[in-house]
């Protein structure tokens, strides 16, 4: 029979109690049966958990990582059990969340005091960021993210889509003219990004097809809301999502330029998370509360 979860707990206590024989005393256990665990443990994976010596134990970086990742799974497990005996109304916890600058300023944070009054024990963890995280490594239970999905055995729900913009602030427009064509950007500041996937182009349909133009300009950030700012200052010209510049631009601080070329420009927008079938109670919470309500957002 496949004990798995009744290993993690030995090993568990093995790490915080720093000996077999005091792990074996605890659990109502020998200390041979403790070792044994072990050693049925690292040989099944194949690596070394424990240093072990005749004065301490200590644990590889192998070791470290099971250690972290079992206490997160029984965590999970506790957690189910506690979801299914109580119900909804006494979901706790911590959800990891990553949005990128402008989706979560915008359209995320405007959602949490609401989602708080529901599930008051439920603690959000948001960093923001518009560099793509590891979900695995970052320990992130939910990242919102723009643009394509790379294959991948996360789960994804589609929440809609940003179409983008080529916009400037009116000064800037009345310094340097209004870019009627595509070659005119050849003229211009264009704001640009500096995270490993994003590339100094811009997308532009050109004789019935899609066509990337190399763009250069004095800025190069790394989130879409110093982009923004910047544009608004009057530095120059940034892409941005529509629900991005949707504000300044009805207030005419920002100017749409290029529209005819750039309709085709958009990009999805996503929740990806772990978890599968498995998904914890309070993530699967926060995704019913928020998942609709940013795409009303989107929708304008």
């Amino acid at each position: 029979m496949d004990n798995r979860v009744g290993e993690m707990q030995v090993f568990q206590r093995v790490v915080e109690s720093g000996s077999f024989s005091e792990a074996a005393r605890l659990l109502l256990m020998t200390p041979s049966t403790v070792s044994k665990l072990i050693g049925r443990i690292e040989a099944r994976l194949g690596v070394r958990l424990l240093e072990r010596s005749t004065r301490r134990l200590s644990l590889t970086a192998e070791g470290q990582v099971f250690y972290e990742r079992s206490l997160a799974l029984l965590a999970e497990l506790d957690e189910i059990e506690r979801g299914l005996s109580q119900g909804a109304a006494s979901a706790d916890g911590t959800i990891r969340v990553n949005a990128s600058v402008p989706i979560g300023t915008m359209a995320l944070e405007p959602l949490l005091p609401a989602f708080w009054a529901k599930h008051p024990r439920i603690v959000v963890d948001l960093s923001l960021s518009d560099e793509i995280v590891d979900l695995y490594l970052d320990r992130t239970d939910v990242a919102f993210r723009v643009g394509p999905l790379p294959d991948s055995n996360m789960m994804a729900r589609r929440i809609g889509v940003a179409w983008r913009k080529i916009v400037a602030a009116p000064a800037y427009l009345e310094r340097h003219g209004v870019p009627k064509t595509v070659d005119d950007l050849a003229a211009h500041n264009c704001l640009g990004f500096n995270f490993r996937r994003a590339a100094p182009v811009w997308p532009f349909r050109e004789s019935g097809r899609i066509v990337d133009r190399v763009v250069h300009g004095s800025l190069l950030a790394n989130n879409g809301e110093t982009v923004r700012r910047m544009a608004v200052a009057g530095i120059g010209l940034a892409r941005l999502g529509d629900y991005h510049a949707r504000e300044d631009i009805a207030a005419g601080r920002l100017i749409e330029v290029l529209s005819d070329v750039v309709e085709s420009d958009r990009e999805d927008i996503h929740a990806v998370y772990l978890g599968g079938p498995r998904l914890p109670h309070r993530v699967k919470l926060f995704l019913d509360f928020v998942c609709p309500r940013l795409a009303a957002f989107l929708a304008g």
